[in-house]
């Protein structure tokens, strides 16, 4: 094979790479940028769909990640508080941690497993918010790794309002590697 054909396999290569992906004209194409700007032309965040075309639609897109992030902060502080209830609901359920028969004080129905049954279902529901707390922040760090200015900004600002808005009760130290 010489230089010749092998060059020309490349171009033919090239014109018809996205043949069976539909006609992708220069406007609707999304850039990625492996490196940090400030640029916002063709900015697609995390999604395609996700399509940035004005000034107005970057600035709706800015809002929208500071919303993002903020709930990120109040999905923390839901979590919280839930364990926070789950915690005092299951220490007031009596125990008896010596397999005793129950007496005159045990209620009524009490079969002895109803403090491990709560936690139990609390343990499930407890794993529920944590997967969906990493799945939500996950989503952030893609959308920070647009690496645009702009965005990133967006989710420092989105982590600040989420932090007045829901993070009183606790300490500012991040406790999450990811986000």
């Amino acid at each position: 094979m010489d230089h010749h054909d092998h060059s020309q396999m490349h171009t033919s290569d090239m014109d018809h790479g996205h043949g069976g992906h539909g006609d992708m004209g220069g406007s609707d194409q999304c850039s990625m940028s492996m490196l940090f700007t400030w640029d916002t032309n063709n900015l697609c965040i995390v999604f395609r769909q996700w399509h940035i075309r004005s000034t107005s639609s970057l600035l709706f897109s800015l809002l929208l990640v500071v919303a993002l992030t903020a709930g990120y902060e109040a999905l923390r502080a839901a979590s919280r508080r839930y364990e926070t209830k789950v915690n005092k609901k299951v220490e007031s359920l009596p125990t008896d941690h010596r397999g005793d028969a129950p007496t005159e004080s045990t209620p009524f129905l009490w079969t002895g497993q109803q403090q491990i049954e709560a936690t139990k279902t609390a343990h499930i529901i407890k794993a529920a918010l944590y997967a969906l707390q990493n799945f939500y922040a996950f989503m952030i760090m893609l959308i920070f790794m647009t690496y645009n200015g702009w965005v990133m900004i967006a989710v420092a600002v989105g982590a600040f309002v989420g932090y007045v808005l829901f993070g009183n009760s606790i300490s500012s130290t991040k406790d999450n590697a990811c986000h």
